[in-house]
C-alpha cells in the first residue's frame, strides 16, 4: 500500500518534469567527479546517438515550429559535449601513459580504427572537421539565423495584419486567428533563439581547437616530466588519445550543426519534410534528368575517362527520367467523366413550367472566365470556403442566418473581373488576378512596391498588385498582403454588412420567432399576430439593422415590441424604444468598455429649430432650408473627420425627437458617424462633449 501511494505521487508530481535537472546534475558530475572509462564510453555513446536522433528529427520535420525546443536542445546538447570533453580530458591526462584503452574503448577505437593509430593523421582529418564545421556549417547557419531573425521580426505587423484582414473577411474564426497570432510570435521567437543558439555552436568550434591544443601540450608535459616517458612515446600515447577524444566530440558537433543549419535554411511546408521537397522539387522535371544523363553518357565515352562509372550512372539517371515522364504522363491521361446530356436531341421539346421560371438570386457572385479557378475545388479554389466563413461570421454578428451566394461564370464580365449582385442588382464590381497578390497599404507603409497599382474594393485604401515572391518584402514594409480570393470574400462581407436589412424578410424573421419560442413560447405567442403583425416586426428588425445594430438579443427585442405595442404600432417609434432597451449593447458595440463616451452635440437654438420644424413638417424634413443642410452638414463631416483623427468613435448626442430624422440624414450624407438619443446613454456611462454643431456659425 504504501509503495502504491509513493508511486501515485511520483506520477503526480511528473516524472517527465524531472529530466532537465537530471541533465544538468549529469553535466556537473562530469566536470567535477572522476568518471570510469566504462561510463565514459557510456555517455560519449549517448552523444552521438542524440546528435543522431536530433538530425533525423530535423529532417522529418515539416515546420520549423514543429521542432521549437531545439535552440534550448542544442544548448543542452552542447554543454553535454564541453563536460564529455572535460571529463575525458581528466581521464586522458591522468592514465594517459598506460595507453590503449585508458581512456575508455570509444576514445581508443576512434584513436586507432578511424584514423588507423597515426596520429598525423590524425590531426590532418581533425583539422579538416574543424574547418567544415567552423568555417563552413557554423557560420553559414550563424549568418542565415541572423538574417532570418531580423526579417522574422520585421514582417511581424505585415503577417499580423493580414491574419486581421482574413478575420474581418470570415475566412477564419477566432480561434484560428489567435492559432496564427501565436504562431506568427513563436516564430520570431524561435528564429531568435536559433541566432543566439548559433553562437553557441560556433563558439563550440573553438573550444573544440583549443581544447585538442591544451591536450596535446599538457600530456606531452605530464608524460615526460611525472612519467619519465621519453617525447616519441609521450606523443604516440597521448596525442593519440587527444585526437581520438577530439574526433569523438567533433563528430556529433558536425551532426547538431548541420542539424542547425538545415532547420534555418529550409522552407516550411505542412504536407513534405525535407526529403519530400527535395524529390518533389528536384526530380519533379525529367527534363533535366534527361539532360543530365546525357553529360554524363557523353563524358563516358570519352577514352581515358572511367568509363563505367559515368556510363552506369548516366543509365541509372535516363531510367529514373523514364520512370518519372511515364508516371507524370499516366497522371495526365486520367479519364474525365463527360456529363450526360440532359435529354436525347431526338425527344421532343418539354412543355414549360413554371419551374423554367427561376426566381432572382438574394446574393449572387458573378465572375469572369479566368476566374473560375478560384470557385472550382478541383483546381484548389478557395474561395468557397472563404464565401462560407463569411457567411458564418456575419451570421454570428447579425443575428440571423445569411443566405448562401449563388456562384455563376458571366463571359460578358471582363476575364479577370467579378461582380457581387442582391436581388439581381450590381452592388459592386472590381478586378483581381489570380497569379498575383494584393499589398494593402493600411496608412503607414515603409517604401514603394513594384507593380500595378489599384485601390482596395473593399475600404478604398491604396494598393499594389505584387508577384507572390513578393509577400515577405511587402509585410516588412508594412503593407497587409492578402490573395484573390480573400480580397473578393472581405469584398463581399464589406457589402452584406452594409446592405443587411435588405438581406432579412418574412421568412428569417418567422425563423427568429420559432427559435425564440423554444425558449419563451408565450412571449412568442402573445407577440405575434396578437399584439403585433409579422410585417411590423419585420420592419423594427430592419431599421435596426440599417443603423449597424444586430438583432442577436431577440428576447430583449420582442419584449419591448410586446411592452410598447399597446401605446403605439407604428414601427419608427417602435424601433426608437428597442434602441433604448438595447441602450447597452449598442454603446459596447461603439466603444467597448471604457466609461467615458466622446461626443458631438447640436447647438441649443439649431436643435429647437430642427424639433419645431420636424414637428411641423413631418419625419421628412421639408421646411428645413437647404442653406441650412448644407451647413449641418459641412459641420458634421468636420466633426467627424476630428473625432476620427484623435482615435474616437464619431458619436453625435441629440434629443430623442430628432434622432430618426438626424440618423437618415447622416447615413446618406455622412457615413461613419452614428447618432445617440439621450435616451440611450445608460447610466453607468459619463459624457464627453469635445464639439458643439451650430448650424449658420458652424
Amino acid at each position: 500500500m504504501s509503495m502504491a501511494i509513493t508511486m501515485d505521487n511520483v506520477r503526480r508530481m511528473g516524472v517527465r518534469g524531472l529530466g532537465a535537472p537530471l541533465v544538468l546534475l549529469m553535466l556537473l558530475a562530469m566536470v567535477i567527479l572522476p568518471l570510469p572509462p566504462f561510463l565514459l564510453d557510456l555517455f560519449f555513446t549517448f552523444n552521438i546517438a542524440l546528435s543522431l536522433v536530433v538530425l533525423l528529427v530535423v529532417v522529418y520535420t515539416r515546420r520549423p515550429l514543429d521542432f521549437g525546443v531545439f535552440p534550448a536542445l542544442l544548448l543542452i546538447a552542447t554543454l553535454l559535449r564541453l563536460a564529455l570533453n572535460v571529463a575525458s580530458t581528466r581521464i586522458v591526462l591522468l592514465e594517459g601513459h598506460n595507453g590503449g584503452d585508458a581512456a575508455g574503448k570509444v576514445i581508443e577505437a576512434f584513436g586507432a580504427f578511424v584514423i588507423g593509430g597515426n596520429y598525423a593523421v590524425g590531426l590532418v582529418v581533425f583539422a579538416i572537421l574543424v574547418i567544415i564545421n567552423f568555417v563552413v556549417v557554423t557560420k553559414g547557419a550563424g549568418r542565415v539565423s541572423e538574417v532570418s531573425a531580423r526579417f522574422t521580426l520585421d514582417a511581424m505587423p505585415g503577417k499580423q495584419m493580414a491574419i486581421d484582414a482574413d478575420l474581418n473577411a470570415g475566412v477564419i474564426d477566432q480561434d484560428e486567428a489567435r492559432k496564427r497570432r501565436a504562431d506568427v510570435t513563436s516564430e520570431a521567437d524561435f528564429y531568435g533563439a536559433m541566432d543566439g543558439a548559433s553562437k553557441f555552436v560556433r563558439g563550440d568550434a573553438v573550444a573544440g581547437i583549443l581544447i585538442l591544443l591544451i591536450n596535446i601540450i599538457g600530456g606531452l608535459a605530464i608524460g615526460v616530466a611525472q612519467h619519465g616517458l621519453d617525447l616519441s612515446t609521450a606523443m604516440q600515447f597521448y596525442v593519440l588519445l587527444t585526437i581520438g577524444d577530439g574526433l569523438v566530440a567533433q563528430i556529433p558537433s558536425l551532426l547538431l550543426s548541420t542539424a542547425a543549419a538545415m532547420i534555418v535554411t529550409r522552407v516550411s511546408s505542412d504536407d513534405k519534410d525535407v526529403g519530400g521537397q527535395i524529390s518533389g522539387q528536384l526530380l519533379d522535371n525529367p527534363k533535366v534528368l534527361w539532360i543530365t544523363a546525357g553529360v554524363l553518357g557523353l563524358l563516358g565515352v570519352i577514352p581515358g575517362m572511367p568509363n563505367l562509372v559515368f556510363l552506369l550512372l548516366g543509365g541509372s539517371i535516363a531510367g529514373m527520367a523514364y520512370m518519372i515522364g511515364q508516371r507524370q504522363a499516366a497522371a495526365e491521361a486520367q479519364p474525365v467523366a463527360m456529363p450526360e446530356p440532359a435529354e436525347s436531341t431526338g425527344s421532343e421539346p418539354k412543355e414549360l413550367s413554371w419551374d423554367d421560371v427561376q426566381p432572382l438570386d438574394i446574393i449572387g457572385l458573378e465572375v469572369g472566365y479566368r476566374l473560375i479557378p478560384l470557385v472550382d475545388r478541383n483546381q484548389g479554389g478557395q474561395l468557397m470556403n472563404r464565401i462560407k466563413g463569411v457567411r458564418k461570421k456575419l451570421s454570428q454578428e447579425l443575428g440571423f442566418l445569411v443566405q448562401s451566394v449563388h456562384i455563376r461564370d458571366n463571359l460578358d464580365l471582363a476575364p479577370n473581373v467579378y461582380r457581387i449582385t442582391l436581388h439581381g442588382v450590381p452592388l459592386g464590381e472590381a478586378e483581381v488576378f489570380t497569379d498575383r497578390e494584393l499589398a494593402i497599404n493600411p496608412g503607414k507603409v515603409f517604401g514603394e512596391l513594384a507593380g500595378p497599382k489599384t485601390t482596395d474594393p473593399a475600404f478604398g485604401l491604396e494598393a499594389v498588385w505584387i508577384d507572390p515572391g513578393q509577400r515577405d518584402q511587402a509585410q516588412t514594409q508594412g503593407y497587409t498582403v492578402v490573395d484573390a480570393s480573400t480580397v473578393i470574400a472581405t469584398h463581399l462581407s464589406e457589402l452584406l454588412q452594409r446592405h443587411a436589412h435588405e438581406l432579412l424578410g418574412h421568412e428569417e424573421v418567422q425563423q427568429l420567432l420559432d427559435s425564440l419560442a423554444k425558449v419563451t413560447p408565450k412571449l412568442v405567442e402573445d407577440l405575434v399576430p396578437k399584439t403585433l403583425p409579422l410585417t411590423v416586426v419585420l420592419k423594427v428588425l430592419q431599421n435596426l439593422l440599417k443603423e449597424g445594430v444586430p438583432v442577436r438579443d431577440m428576447r430583449t427585442i420582442a419584449e419591448t415590441l410586446a411592452d410598447q405595442a399597446s401605446r403605439s404600432q407604428e414601427a419608427g417609434a417602435l424601433t426608437e424604444a428597442v434602441r433604448v432597451a438595447l441602450s447597452r449593447s449598442i454603446i459596447q458595440q461603439l466603444i467597448g468598455p471604457q466609461q467615458e463616451i466622446s461626443v458631438a452635440v447640436l447647438d441649443a437654438g439649431l436643435e429647437r429649430l430642427l424639433q419645431q420644424t420636424l414637428q411641423n413638417a413631418g419625419e421628412d424634413g421639408a421646411g428645413l432650408e437647404p442653406g441650412l443642410l448644407e451647413q449641418l452638414q459641412q459641420g458634421l463631416t468636420d466633426t467627424a473627420r476630428q473625432q476620427e483623427v484623435q482615435g474616437q468613435e464619431a458619436i453625435l448626442l441629440v434629443a430623442a425627437g430628432i434622432r430618426p430624422w438626424m440618423a437618415k440624414f447622416i447615413r446618406h450624407s455622412v457615413p461613419g458617424l452614428s447618432v445617440l438619443s439621450y435616451n440611450e446613454i445608460p447610466d453607468s456611462r459619463q459624457i464627453r462633449v469635445v464639439a458643439t454643431i451650430g448650424g449658420r456659425g458652424q
